[in-house]
């Protein structure tokens, strides 16, 4: 600790510092006087600079000193003979002293009759101590972030097996140069550039087979060797890559692809490809400006039941090139999470670094992505939950195959439920989707069951922060729906792909069309600044949101104490931070009487559309076991107002499809408010979410019909309202 003087204590010394300098104005005057008479030895002693003298003089009560002796001489003030002015003002001085160190010895005898003079620096006595200043500046000292980074956190190039044979000639370095604003051609000869740079990317090339296209597309020896091999190499020569491409998507999850041509870690190949990879991230990582991550994707698609996940590392290549890419195919690999959790602590164990990783939008995993019961033959318990938990802090709620928050038949009365819908199958198609396996699919219904796992283990191992990313297999991270370049390379701009088949499995008879592929999504991180470390820290700690490709800023705080004024402010992260936690974070054991406030803020992209509405989703657990979600709008543009029945009517429609345009005259560019639980039981579990609406606008399809003059299918969807999900703040009831 710290020792510090009271403010009592300063009151003191200046007492002391008052008596000596009455002390040292009485010695000036005395010093004039003596010069008068020339006797300076008198003057110095009897002044106290003989201590031992004086002392011997005070304790015998003398008022003069006997060694003063000498030739005295006359000098006239007025009428009075100086010297006896002279021994008069010696005297008052000696007495003028003395009464004045008498008074500041009781003035501090009274204080420390009071309180200690010395106490030890704490939170509580510093700012006693030391008064802070206050500065005119709002922003000096601000420590906490005050922008959102917009990047991707999936995106695949040639590297990926599918992707080069669905025709992508980009690689990683093309893929970041994209990513940061420059211009380039895509692999359809089309000249690409996003309206603004993204700052951050994640290149996640699966981690099985890597490098296996390139050696297939260079017609290595080894791979023409096998009758497969041959197969897919000359497909790919003869203009049937997507074909290629199908068939090598289906091999692997079906298990057949062959052995022996495969790229397994270790191989020549593969350590190339992942070797460029760290390389290629490693060039373009520019700290301050545009953040690389090194990254992969775990790649488990067992049966077509798509259980991927996205693996970001906070760390640069000294680090990444320690390893190689955890794979599915064993032995050098598995299928189960598990497993990959387990991989990634020996990571972190061998390394000293830290990785984290993102599960795949889950509405192609047939009911596998979010288990209550058991996973690959096991029973989820409190391990199972700890490690998930641990692991994976990061969901990828919407991306081009579809939106992952909910679905109608989970959620039949939130009138926003049914956006972009990917829900007849698996990743091939190969079985097609049931309604028992919606529940264990989707971002909202996993948020709420993960509320019962906590209730049953002690742990949620659904207690996941919200992301997107595109999954597109180009190279290129363009997700804006006037310039997206699609899912595969067999998608990018042209009269066809609107009209044109994505998938189709004749077994099942499901069928996705080319315009049902969606332009999603991007992440937002509300980070310190733009580097690996700050931006991965605030994944971490899920300080996050998710959008559909719009650029919006959006703010979400929790707390007890927020305030109408609150929202009244054009910096409201300074109430949000001060009075509560941002998205991501958690509320614990409500005060006595006091139900969550929440402080929310939207604005608009830059380039974009007005605000719709911004609404609050809550998800509960009741004390009888019953799960329950609730939609609250809570604000929105223009005058309306609510029915009776608490339903906002729609906020209207300017889009002119023909001609793929609107206008911002309906909804609003910013919207701000608080908001207090109007049915809270501090003894319920729950977590609140915000989802923010943006008026409806031209989907990238009538972008298509308008630019290329064709007329869309029947059923083909021409308008979007983009939108964005924030990470979930919880409330736990305490013991």
């Amino acid at each position: 600790m710290f020792k510090v003087v009271t403010r009592r204590g300063g009151a003191a010394v200046y007492l002391v510092v008052l008596a000596l300098t009455i002390f040292h104005f009485m010695l000036q005057l005395i010093k004039i006087l003596n010069r008068c008479h020339r006797f300076p030895g008198f003057v110095y002693q009897q002044a106290g600079f003989g201590l031992k003298e004086q002392k011997k003089n005070l304790f015998r009560q003398r008022w003069h000193h006997p060694t003063a002796v000498g030739k005295r001489r006359s000098c006239m003030i007025g009428r009075s003979s100086l010297r006896s002015r002279k021994d008069w003002l010696v005297t008052l001085s000696n007495l003028g002293v003395l009464a004045s160190v008498g008074l500041a010895l009781q003035v501090l005898q009274a204080q420390n009759q009071q309180k200690p003079e010395i106490g030890e620096l704490d939170k509580q006595k510093a700012p006693q101590a030391f008064p802070a200043k206050s500065t005119y500046s709002p922003y000096a000292g601000r420590n906490y972030p005050t922008r959102p980074y917009f990047g991707d956190t999936h995106l695949h190039t040639s590297f990926s097996m599918d992707a080069g044979a669905f025709g992508a000639r980009l690689g990683p370095r093309d893929a970041y140069r994209f990513a940061r604003g420059e211009e380039v051609t895509a692999s359809s000869g089309q000249p690409v550039k996003l309206s603004r740079p993204l700052d951050f990317l994640v290149v996640a090339d699966h981690s099985d087979n890597m490098g296996f296209f390139p050696d297939l597309f260079a017609g290595k020896a080894e791979l023409l060797a096998h009758p497969m091999g041959r197969k897919w190499y000359d497909m790919l020569k003869t203009g049937k890559g997507a074909e290629a491409a199908m068939e090598i998507i289906v091999a692997f999850s079906q298990g057949t692809f062959p052995k022996e041509i495969m790229s397994f870690p270790g191989t020549r190949s593969y350590r190339g490809a992942w070797q460029e990879t760290i390389a290629a991230a490693e060039h373009f990582n520019e700290p301050g400006r545009f953040t690389a991550f090194i990254g992969y994707e775990w790649t488990s698609n067992t049966g077509g039941n798509n259980l991927h996940r996205n693996i970001v590392f906070r760390d640069g290549g000294d680090r990444a090139k320690l390893v190689e890419p955890y794979t599915v195919y064993p032995p050098y690999g598995s299928d189960n999470p598990v497993n990959l959790w387990k991989w990634m602590d020996a990571y972190e164990t061998k390394t000293g670094g830290n990785v984290l990783a993102i599960p795949h939008n889950g509405n192609l995993s047939n009911g596998r992505m979010f288990p209550m019961i058991e996973a690959f033959g096991k029973k989820i318990d409190r391990e199972y939950a700890e490690q998930r938990a641990k692991w994976e802090r990061l969901y990828e709620t919407t991306q081009t195959k579809g939106d992952g928050e909910t679905h109608p038949f989970l959620s039949p009365n939130d009138e926003f439920a049914d956006f972009e819908r990917w829900d007849k199958g698996n990743l091939d198609l190969s079985v097609a989707k049931e309604k028992d396996m919606l529940p264990y699919e989707y971002m909202r219904e996993a948020l709420k069951n993960g509320l019962k796992l906590e209730h049953q283990l002690g742990v949620n191992p659904y207690k996941f922060g919200l992301v997107s990313g595109s999954d597109a297999h180009t190279g290129l991270a363009a997700m804006e729906e006037d310039n997206f370049f699609g899912k595969t390379t067999p998608q990018e701009p042209s009269p066809e792909r609107m009209l044109a088949t994505f998938i189709k499995n004749a077994k099942t008879g499901a069928t996705i069309m080319d315009w049902e592929v969606s332009a999603s999504g991007f992440a937002a991180v509300w980070a310190a600044e733009n580097t690996r470390e700050a931006i991965w820290d605030a994944m971490q700690r899920r300080e996050t949101y998710s959008t559909t490709g719009t650029r919006m800023l959006v703010r979400f705080f929790g707390g007890w104490d927020f305030q109408k004024s609150d929202a009244e402010s054009r910096n409201p992260a300074v109430a949000g931070y001060a009075k509560g936690v941002p998205m991501g974070g958690d509320l614990n054991k409500a005060p006595a009487g006091k139900a969550p406030t929440f402080l929310l803020a939207a604005l608009r992209d830059p380039i974009g559309a007005n605000l719709d509405r911004i609404q609050i989703v809550k998800g509960w657990l009741d004390a009888k076991g019953v799960l329950h979600e609730k939609v609250y709008d809570v604000a929105w543009g223009g005058d309306r107002k609510p029915s009776a029945d608490g339903k906002l009517p729609p906020v209207g429609n300017t889009v002119d499809v023909a001609n793929a345009t609107w206008t911002n005259t309906i909804g609003a560019p910013e919207l701000i408010t608080t908001w207090r639980d109007p049915s809270f039981s501090a003894a319920e579990r729950a977590f609140y979410y915000a989802r923010v609406i943006e008026i409806p606008t031209p989907r990238w399809t009538a972008y298509d019909a308008k630019r290329f003059g064709v007329k869309p299918l029947p059923g083909t969807r021409m308008t979007i309202t983009e939108r964005a999900y924030t990470s979930p703040i919880w409330y736990t009831p305490g013991n």
